[in-house]
């Protein structure tokens, strides 16, 4: 069986315009909630905080605030562009079209993630209007920036799948992912914390995430960033294998 290209990127592409028509929830609304970011807690605590690790407080915060939107917009994009077909009924359509399982996750995880990395480079570029800013390892930042906005979507992906209501999908990233990324070291450094609770925060899968991606940036992170690779790679990993297995067995994907 061919790859379906044309079915691909006309599902793609219709992902992507819709992003469009919500362009301001979909960028200016990240944009200026980093600002404030900086405002808040690079001037404001900043500048009454010495510099963690060699790094002023300001650019050290900086790979965490974008990788706390990646989260939560890589959640949110995937998981309501494959919950509204299923709440609409229009989710036959896409079952029905020649279209096998593979290429449809390609193209909404595809878009999701596609919207996601534009996001963090948004993010980015607005962070190097408040803060001077080093990335030692650029290729690897890239990469990290997009194995994150593709897990995450993939994530997402199974969070709109599995939910029944406008409940569910806003539970799992306000309720869990959100507060787990600000105990995951994304405005400080784990090693700040007592022994206890730094302990405490090696089992927050984020804190891997965030660590990897500072090590990017500043060439440190909390944990090594072989570490932070492979669970980037297994987190993926796993939500192949539940992708897989929801196309299998056919789970909550028509009601």
């Amino acid at each position: 069986m061919t790859f379906n290209r044309h079915g691909v990127w006309a599902l793609y592409k219709f992902e992507m315009n819709r992003a469009r028509r919500t362009l301001w929830q979909s960028l200016v609304t990240p944009v200026v909630t980093t600002s404030l970011y900086f405002v808040v807690f690079g001037s404001a605590i900043g500048s009454r905080m010495n510099q963690i690790e060699g790094v002023d407080y300001a650019a050290f915060i900086v790979p965490g605030l974008i990788m706390l939107s990646l989260f939560t917009q890589s959640l949110f994009n995937a998981s309501f562009a494959i919950y509204f077909p299923k709440f609409a009924g229009t989710i036959y359509e896409i079952l029905s079209a020649p279209m096998s399982p593979f290429e449809i996750v390609t193209a909404y995880v595809g878009a999701a993630a596609s919207k996601s990395v534009i996001l963090g480079m948004v993010i980015l570029g607005t962070a190097s209007l408040f803060v001077p800013l080093r990335i030692e390892h650029p290729v690897l930042m890239l990469a990290f920036l997009f194995l994150t906005a593709l897990s995450f979507s993939l994530f997402g992906f199974l969070l709109g799948i599995w939910a029944k209501g406008f409940e569910e999908l806003n539970a799992v990233p306000m309720l869990i992912v959100t507060p787990l990324t600000f105990l995951g070291g994304a405005f400080y450094s784990i090693h700040m914390l007592p022994e206890f609770w730094r302990t405490v925060s090696l089992f927050n899968p984020i804190v891997y995430l965030i660590s990897g991606f500072r090590w990017t940036f500043y060439g440190q992170g909390d944990v090594p960033v072989a570490i932070s690779l492979a669970a980037i790679g297994g987190f993926l990993a796993v939500c192949l294998a539940v992708v897989t297995w929801v196309f299998r067995t056919g789970y909550r994907l028509k009601n």
